[in-house]
């Protein structure tokens, strides 16, 4: 991996738990600060990986898109993503501010796939080629409270994601894997209680990442 000098931050979630919100307000409040932040998202971030993102989030085709197509085509995604964004621009020294990155895949392809998570490791460190976030914040919530989110979200409403309509069950299935992983790495990934008012939600993550700061 090459040197790289800027502060690379991902959020990670179940469906409805806040994170966009989040994402925002901690980059306003950075740049605020005089800080030179590049906000992005997975899958997507580039031209190429958002056309990416369209098929693996709303592909209705008349074939059945595959578990592992659907691991493969993210796993594109986060190459072009990290190789023409995230890579340039921590280098640059700037700091990135991710709405989703590999813990999302080990928790929804992998822990409610159920596709074997030491290969999607594996392809998540040739993706990366071994960048990996200096802290992760982790907004969790119930899948439950979740869906109450995102069915009255105005600008998603009608449209098809596959994810979002994958069963409750799916789901807790996904905030039970990204638990694992933040039980797993203490040190990186830091647990926010989501089902709370985004203003509190916003200082608790402004006090993580401004330990990293000081």
């Amino acid at each position: 991996m090459s040197e790289r000098s800027g502060l690379f931050i991902t959020f990670e979630g179940p469906e409805g738990a806040g994170k966009s919100t989040q994402v925002a307000i901690l980059q306003k409040r950075m740049a605020a600060a005089g800080m030179d932040v590049q906000l992005t998202r997975e899958p997507g971030g580039t031209p190429l990986a958002e056309r990416l993102r369209d098929i693996i989030k709303a592909f209705a085709g008349p074939e059945k898109m595959h578990d592992e197509t659907e691991l493969l085509l993210m796993e594109a995604a986060r190459s072009q993503h990290v190789g023409e964004l995230i890579r340039p621009a921590l280098e640059a020294g700037k700091t990135v501010i991710c709405d989703r990155f590999t813990d999302s895949t080990l928790a929804y392809q992998g822990a409610a796939r159920g596709l074997d998570s030491h290969r999607i490791a594996m392809l998540n460190e040739f993706a990366t080629g071994g960048i990996a976030p200096d802290i992760t914040i982790l907004m969790d919530i119930a899948p439950e409270r979740g869906f109450l989110r995102t069915s009255s979200r105005r600008e998603t409403i009608g449209d098809t994601d596959r994810f979002e309509e994958a069963g409750l069950a799916f789901h807790r299935r996904v905030r039970n894997g990204f638990l694992s992983i933040a039980a797993a790495e203490p040190d990186r990934v830091k647990v926010v209680d989501a089902d709370r008012p985004a203003e509190t939600i916003a200082e608790d993550v402004w006090n993580l990442v401004n330990a990293l700061l000081v």
